[in-house]
């Protein structure tokens, strides 16, 4: 126990990183969220088509761990927002899309300013759920960096 509080204590440095942050309240319709300014921030999408989904986005330091690499977080950030992301595309979106089942292989890593190639696809719909893969890869390599599966359930609207 006293060893894993270790690993997730700061240090002098990160500490007063994280005390100058200002965070301020958000404003619903009228901003962007933390989230949104943090962490989605960047994602750039580049192609559209039905069942189908590519965007491109630039390794930001803000989402790199201590040896510059993309953390792994972060990884798992973009098959979540991107691999929701397909099922909003395909137009039958309902109210409320909720991630059921994320797995996602670790393949390689991804440097500051690698520009990443994130590509979804469905694999299949039946009812409210649904599911995509989504791959994290290397445009200027070609290098996989992260394979992920992402199944969804959305709340079916009445058929009455």
């Amino acid at each position: 126990m006293e060893k894993a509080k270790g690993c997730l204590e700061l240090n002098k440095e990160e500490a007063e990183s994280v005390s100058r942050l200002t965070i301020q309240p958000h404003r619903v319709d009228f901003e962007g969220s933390f989230y949104e300014d943090f962490a989605v921030r960047g994602i750039r999408v580049d192609r559209v088509e039905p069942g189908f989904v590519s965007c491109t986005f630039k390794v930001p330091p803000r989402l790199t761990d201590k040896t510059g690499n993309l953390a792994t977080g972060a990884v798992v950030n973009l098959v979540d927002e991107v691999g929701a992301t397909i099922f909003q595309v395909e137009g039958r979106s309902l109210t409320m899309n909720v991630s059921v089942d994320m797995s996602i292989s670790f393949l390689g890593t991804a440097k500051l300013n690698d520009e990443l190639e994130i590509i979804s696809k469905v694999l299949g719909r039946r009812g409210g759920y649904a599911g995509a893969v989504v791959l994290v890869r290397n445009k200027e390599t070609g290098e996989l960096i992260a394979e992920g599966r992402h199944s969804m359930f959305a709340k079916q609207g009445s058929k009455l």
